[in-house]
């Protein structure tokens, strides 16, 4: 279970206030797999890190009673002065993951040999897109967030992702930000719509894809 219960969120940037969620209340259904679309700026991606946990809302509560993943390729949690195998570590001992699986897991999918014992401060931003996917799928969770990209890399790490990816989703719920249709089509048959502070569930995805497009008309 994930549940917004009044979740209000906003920033001052500059003495000015900007709203991003406001007394917004949903329970994400179990058993199905939801789309959140909308404009730029319209707060998709800061929702999903109030539902990974990322970020705190400024009023009101999340409840969750299933596992959810932080958003995947999300590398904004690594400590970039430990090592990629130290960062790993890390994340199997607050998840209860046996740390030389994880280890063993990540070293052989994510391909980024000797530079798993460099500081993370140290690699591109493909490589850290690597780490934080292969981590992701090392642990099983009960809902994956995904913001936009399901896979990194070259075109063999991409099938090879896709493959462990399609495999994962056998067995979990998906919540996933993507502004391409065919995607959401692809993995979701719910949604949300952001426009602004106005947020609408749609029960198809068909017409969640209508509105998304009549938005953009």
């Amino acid at each position: 279970m994930l549940v917004f219960d009044r979740v209000s969120k906003y920033y001052r940037v500059g003495g000015v206030k900007k709203t991003i969620l406001s007394d917004f209340s949903f329970a994400f259904p179990p058993d199905r797999n939801v789309g959140i679309m909308g404009k730029n700026g319209a707060g998709k991606s800061t929702m999903m890190r109030l539902m990974a946990g990322i970020e705190p809302p400024t009023l009101g509560n999340i409840f969750r009673t299933s596992r959810v993943s932080w958003p995947l390729g999300f590398s904004g949690g690594f400590n970039g002065s430990m090592t990629g195998i130290e960062n790993i570590r890390f994340v199997s001992r607050i998840y209860g993951q046996d740390p030389a699986r994880v280890i063993s897991y990540v070293t052989e999918f994510a391909e980024l040999g000797p530079s798993l014992r460099l500081p993370i401060k140290t690699y591109s931003s493909g490589m850290k897109a690597r780490l934080a996917f292969g981590l992701s799928m090392a642990i099983d969770f009960d809902v994956y967030l995904i913001d936009e990209v399901t896979a990194v890399g070259d075109e063999d790490f991409k099938k090879k992702s896709k493959a462990v990816f399609k495999d994962k989703l056998a067995r979990s719920q998906i919540i996933m930000i993507s502004h391409s249709p065919s995607t959401i089509a692809q993995y979701c048959d719910c949604g949300l719509l952001l426009e602004g502070s106005r947020i609408r569930f749609f029960d198809r995805t068909d017409d969640l894809l209508l509105a998304y497009k009549e938005l953009n008309a």
